[in-house]
């Protein structure tokens, strides 16, 4: 196949791309404007591959994706591309609509406009995939609230209740897109993921922040308690997911995928420190960097994802334990702290984001 993949110098996307040229025979178009958070160095690996093609365009130009169709003649679209922070959103929702919501129009409209004019056979195995997030479901009861709520998690038919401008940008593009397989016909697929983390991730988020804060003796700011509960999905793995739904899952269907890892905020923070007071020694822990900050403005307290769909009918399950992806996470950043300096290139610093 010919997959477009947008998005894909992202952190996500960029696993996907290396996936998709390392593991299997198919040819990649990468699409993506290349935002604070899109760096062609994730792709360094691949990026001399013949299977493999770049385009600096901007989804929400309909004129340069329409080439883009018109020149490389995809059999399948991975639709990744999208501003991702919540911390951000919270700070400039505008570009969360922009890009989240409008770009996820137009780019459905390019499809659209290929997909009608293909011969009949290319158009009955063309698949348009939508990559989201589980944050469009909103939170789930708490432990400390609830003893059997750890017996709570989202399904596929959990009702969408975002609580942030950049989870309610997500759950307009997921509606949009089932829109278009309702109203056109266009055959389309969506995935909602857990919390990703891994090699290559943007230093604004969680796991590499505290990495990387704590090698330079920073606070490791933990919003309220800490007590917040994610469930942790090794991006490698999840860049199988994806792969494996593209090419087996069922049109119209939506898979959720989870990496079967329930932790709080907290308890990442202090394996990431206990696995940095082994690799680089101080004479203290680097648990005593941690620092209770003022929580996000409408946090969510727990995402669970029920991953049985995925794992039922297409036999994907994740390889990674959250205790050895994270291993091989504080490793890679060890190893590659150059490519952390030139991603931040003096417009980030690691600073406070997202308060009101």
């Amino acid at each position: 196949m010919k997959i477009l993949v947008t998005g894909g110098a992202g952190f996500i996307g960029s696993a996907v791309v290396r996936h998709i040229i390392q593991h299997t025979q198919d040819s990649v178009i990468n699409v993506d404007v290349l935002t604070y958070a899109g760096n062609l160095e994730s792709l360094a690996q691949i990026s001399n591959n013949s299977r493999y093609a770049f385009a600096q365009v901007d989804i929400c130009n309909r004129a340069e994706l329409d080439l883009v169709f018109a020149q490389h003649q995809p059999d399948a679209v991975m639709h990744l591309a999208a501003e991702s922070h919540v911390d951000r959103s919270i700070d400039g929702p505008a570009e969360f609509i922009q890009t989240n919501i409008v770009g996820t129009y137009t780019l459905l409209e390019a499809a659209r406009h290929y997909w009608q004019q293909l011969d009949e056979t290319r158009k009955n195995s063309f698949r348009f995939h939508h990559i989201s997030t589980d944050e469009v479901y909103g939170d789930l009861p708490h432990p400390s609230d609830d003893p059997r709520a750890t017996e709570t998690l989202f399904t596929e038919t959990t009702a969408y209740e975002p609580s942030s401008p950049y989870s309610a940008s997500k759950a307009s593009s997921d509606h949009l897109v089932r829109a278009w397989l309702r109203t056109y016909g266009l055959p389309t697929l969506v995935t909602n993921c857990s919390n990703n983390y891994g090699p290559y991730h943007f230093p604004e988020k969680l796991i590499p922040l505290v990495i990387l804060n704590a090698l330079e003796g920073k606070p490791l700011p933990i919003y309220g308690q800490g007590d917040q509960i994610r469930d942790w999905l090794y991006v490698e793995d999840h860049a199988r997911a994806l792969y494996k739904v593209i090419t087996t899952g069922e049109v119209g269907a939506t898979y959720n995928i989870g990496g079967h890892n329930e932790k709080t905020n907290l308890e990442v923070v202090q394996t990431i420190c206990a696995i940095l007071d082994e690799l680089v020694p101080l004479t203290t822990s680097y648990a005593k960097l941690i620092t209770h900050v003022t929580d996000r403005p409408g946090h969510d307290r727990r995402y669970a994802i029920d991953a049985s769909k995925i794992e039922r009918e297409l036999g994907w399950t994740p390889q990674e334990s959250f205790e050895s992806g994270i291993r091989k996470t504080v490793q890679w950043y060890l190893a590659n702290q150059h490519w952390c300096q030139r991603v931040q290139d003096g417009s980030y610093q690691r600073e406070r984001l997202g308060t009101v």
